[in-house]
């Protein structure tokens, strides 16, 4: 033989028909001495789709429920095998586990997702829970499962428990492991309604703790009884009634204590608690619902409807429970809302709805100008000094955050600031308005109007204020010196940094993330104060009352608790500013951030730089420049927050062609409402 001969009986050869490895899968089924993992394991991977770009596994999934249903004797090798597998295997864990929360708590959880995927654990075949992910032993297998149409899983448990094998000794083991699990979620459910986080929240705990404590009494004794029925098909099975109406009062007590935590605040902890607690009730649920059909003699339909929905969704979640993804988005609902909701509260206070708010709009914006045009100023001087790079970090960080926290204080606007706020307001109006509704469609074109000509407002007294006054103090310090403040090497490359076809838009974009960024922070901050009762702690302060007395430590405490989102967002985000660049040149990649307020006073101290001889042409040039950088800002900040808002909310807003259109209507017909305040009015006092 050949060299090439032999190379080429190495090679796998063509891969064979999706329907050929169908079909041989399918038959593999008659042998009864081969194994039964294998065996579906093998089905699965013929009905899986073979690429990205494969979209046949429904139509396989339909062949196979074909030539099972068509194939008496193919039906019932198939039946046995898969019957017995699962019989033989240990279900407690996957009844109970599989799909809920663990109760190690999130960090341990977020750990051993990490390392598993890096170092998959070794499965215990005798465990059905582990067996699944042998089986389905990709991590994307869940995308095509969950395309399957739920009346193809009911056909195949149509198939898997015919009515003579309800009765069957496999059937009857596989229910007392139900029953072993319905008792092992009560008392689940009742050790976590009692858990300290969650009898804090609760704010009526000595009423609730009747339920939970309830609850394990009554599955005992629906466990009981259902395992009498079992044993006489004479004997009267339990309804499980009983159960589920203490199941939905210990529910009630959830929702309630999720309730207010969307109003005085949650935590990490309390928002896991939560999850696995409702998680833990619907399994509940679903393990009665299914054991009391399988009791009901005339109730075989819905007996193979509640096992094939509890079986689909379970293999889901057993398939997901490594995604890191999945994992945040079951936790991160609570605690989202909380944080944009607390966003929302201040983004309203950014929006004019009457001339009084657009003058104060415009002081503040013009305030927040003159600190810029400082910091802009200090930052110059502090790159002047060539400060090591972690030195130079440190400098440009808290002229940045003292700065924006010092704007924040004296109750002054940072225009790009606005966005990330307000987005989280209309978010709250989108989720309420319905198309046909032509009131809540103009309610809410009135809230954009006055979004639009609020932050117009806030651009032009940021930049109006900031670039003058960098002209102004560049002059006057220059008087004072006697030579220019800003060296022309230094003026050409603040010129650069303007450029529309540089880095400019990049950068904008980088600080347009920060800026959604320090929106999440703010919100967290101030769930985190109202969550802990920060204001009261600091003002029972033994030495600050001692100090200050009583009344005044309570004012400080609350002025903080107030506060606190504030000045931990405008502090964060200035580190985020200052670091960025000094970051990039460590990793030597072209990191840094543009902000339209400090790019137009940054321009100021360009033209004074080259001594006020700059054609027209190059001025021009750069103000184009901070234009664009503003609009990324403003977009980049306004778009992250808005998507953010939405699916914190579980928002899908659906009817973006009619507002647009009803946007455009009221542009036509009135524009002054998108750029002015609406006239006064002998009501208002005008």
């Amino acid at each position: 033989m050949s060299i090439f001969a032999r190379i080429a009986g190495w090679l796998p050869g063509p891969r064979p028909a999706a329907g050929e490895r169908l079909t041989a899968a399918l038959d593999a089924f008659h042998d009864p001495d081969a194994d039964s993992l294998a065996l579906i394991r093998r089905l699965v991977g013929a009905v899986r789709p073979r690429s990205r770009r494969d979209q046949e596994a429904n139509a396989r999934y339909g062949e196979m429920l074909d030539r099972l249903e068509g194939d008496a004797a193919l039906r019932l090798a198939f039946r046995g095998h898969v019957v017995r597998f699962v019989a033989s295997r240990r279900l407690v864990t996957f009844f109970t586990d599989s799909g809920i929360l663990p109760g190690t708590g999130f960090f341990s959880e977020w750990w051993r997702i990490l390392g598993d995927r890096l170092l998959p654990p070794a499965p215990d075949e005798h465990r059905l829970k582990d067996c699944v992910n042998v089986i389905f032993d990709r991590p994307d297998d869940w995308r095509w499962q969950a395309r399957i149409p739920p009346g193809h899983s009911r056909r195949l448990w149509a198939l898997l428990a015919p009515e003579e094998e309800l009765r069957g000794a496999d059937w009857r083991g596989i229910e007392e492991q139900m029953l072993d699990a319905v008792l092992l979620l009560a008392h689940r459910i009742s050790g976590l309604g009692v858990e300290g986080e969650l009898v804090r929240a609760s704010p009526g705990f000595d009423a609730d703790l009747p339920c939970f404590v309830a609850l394990s009494a009554e599955a005992l004794a629906f466990v009981n009884e259902t395992r009498a029925a079992f044993d006489d098909p004479a004997a009267a099975p339990d309804d499980g009634a009983q159960l589920l109406v203490i199941a939905d009062q210990c529910a009630e007590t959830l929702q309630r204590v999720r309730k207010r935590a969307r109003s005085v605040g949650t935590s990490l902890h309390l928002s896991y608690l939560l999850t696995r607690s409702e998680q833990c009730l619907e399994r509940l649920r679903e393990m009665v619902a299914i054991l009391v059909a399988c009791t009901a003699a005339t109730a075989r339909d819905e007996a193979i409807a509640a096992w094939a929905d509890f079986t689909r969704a379970a293999f889901l979640a057993e398939n997901r429970r490594n995604s890191l993804g999945h994992y945040m988005a079951q936790l991160s609902a609570l605690l989202a809302v909380r944080v944009t909701e607390n966003a929302a509260r201040s983004g309203e206070h950014y929006i004019c709805e009457t001339r009084a708010d657009y003058g104060a709009m415009w002081r503040s914006a013009l305030g927040a100008g003159v600190l810029i045009g400082g910091m802009a100023l200090f930052k110059i001087f502090a790159a002047g000094l060539h400060a090591p790079l972690f030195g130079e970090a440190f400098l440009f960080s808290m002229i940045y955050g003292l700065g924006f926290v010092a704007i924040y204080l004296l109750g002054m606007t940072v225009a790009t600031k606005q966005p990330a706020m307000t987005a989280q307001t209309l978010a709250g109006l989108l989720g309420d308005v319905r198309a046909t509704r032509q009131d809540e469609l103009e309610r809410l074109v009135d809230v954009v109007a006055a979004v639009c000509r609020s932050q117009l407002a806030a651009i032009a007294g940021n930049v109006l204020m900031a670039l003058p006054f960098a002209l102004a103090l560049a002059y006057w310090l220059g008087q004072l010196a006697g030579h220019p403040v800003i060296a022309l090497e230094k003026a050409a490359h603040l010129l650069d940094d303007l450029d529309p076809l540089g880095w400019a838009i990049p950068h904008a974009a980088i600080a347009g993330f920060y800026l959604y960024l320090s929106g999440l922070i703010t919100g967290y901050f101030d769930n985190r104060a109202a969550y802990s009762d920060l204001g009261i702690r600091i003002g029972r302060l033994h030495w600050l009352r001692r100090l200050l007395g009583a009344a005044r430590a309570a004012a400080v405490g609350g002025y903080i608790a107030d506060h606190l989102g504030g000045i931990m967002g405008n502090f964060l985000f200035g580190c985020m500013l200052g670091s960025t660049g000094v970051i990039g040149t460590i990793l030597g990649l072209p990191l840094d951030i543009r902000h339209i307020a400090f790019s137009s006073a940054n321009l100021g101290y360009a033209v004074t730089g080259f001594a006020y001889d700059l054609p027209l042409g190059t001025v021009l040039w750069a103000g184009l420049g901070v234009a664009l950088i503003g609009a990324t800002n403003l977009g980049v900040s306004f778009v992250l927050a808005l998507r953010t808002a939405l699916g914190a909310r579980g928002i899908r807003f659906e009817h973006w062609g009619a507002l647009l259109a009803a946007l455009w209507q009221r542009f036509r017909r009135t524009p002054r409402d998108f750029l002015l305040p609406p006239r006064a009015t002998a009501a208002d006092g005008g």
